[in-house]
């Protein structure tokens, strides 16, 4: 399966990157910088909802419903959005995707959606940052958006969730041999560097 998943990123000159990080890591900064480097579009399932939302589609008509009712969007929906998302020409050269997948559920689902396509990933990029530091980002952000509900409890449990969600992700992707990490304090185009020396040490350079 490795060895499949190998000769199928070798098949093409397409850039296809999964960004994964802890909210305040700077992964929506990185994720622009990077979709530019790469002329690829950075999608994220925000912005798919958003997008689908406000031009009325048929999918973004049932995310709706859920939104609106305060609940999550279903696994299943979720799902097709990417896949309508990835099929679309912006992304037939290439792409960034942050905050999907989520779950594990969720990886076997991109696996499938690209192999339709006799595509793969390409690299997992994944950024850390000390746990400290990421509640000062995110209690400044909080403080700045008028977010009171955004506390130093609420935020660490946020971030417990992420690793209790993600951890399982980066060790099978990591199985794979995709898993770069990059530090991700610093300067933002320091934290750019690095990404882009990691990723050209995998024989992956920007245009």
């Amino acid at each position: 399966c490795a060895d499949a998943t190998a000769q199928l990123r070798r098949s093409t000159e397409m850039t296809r990157l999964l960004l994964i990080g802890a909210p305040g890591a700077g992964k929506g900064t990185q994720a622009e910088k990077l979709a530019i480097a790469f002329d690829i579009p950075a999608i994220s399932t925000g912005d798919i909802f958003r997008h689908n939302v406000k031009n009325e589609t048929e999918l973004g008509k049932q995310a709706k419903a859920f939104m609106d009712r305060g609940e999550y969007v279903p696994d299943s929906l979720t799902n097709d959005l990417v896949r309508d998302r990835l099929s679309q020409a912006d992304a037939k050269d290439g792409f960034l995707l942050d905050g999907y997948p989520r779950t594990a559920d969720q990886v076997v689902e991109l696996d499938e959606i690209l192999s339709a396509n006799g595509t793969a990933l390409d690299v997992v990029v994944q950024l850390t940052a000390d746990t400290d530091e990421v509640v000062r980002r995110l209690l400044n952000r909080a403080l700045e958006q008028g977010r009171a509900d955004d506390t130093e409890d609420v935020i660490r449990r946020r971030l417990e969730v992420y690793e209790e969600q993600t951890a399982p992700l980066i060790n099978v992707y990591a199985a794979r041999d995709l898993v770069v990490t990059v530090d991700g304090l610093g300067e933002v185009s320091e934290v750019t560097g690095r990404i882009l020396e990691a990723l050209a040490a995998r024989g992956i350079t920007a245009k």
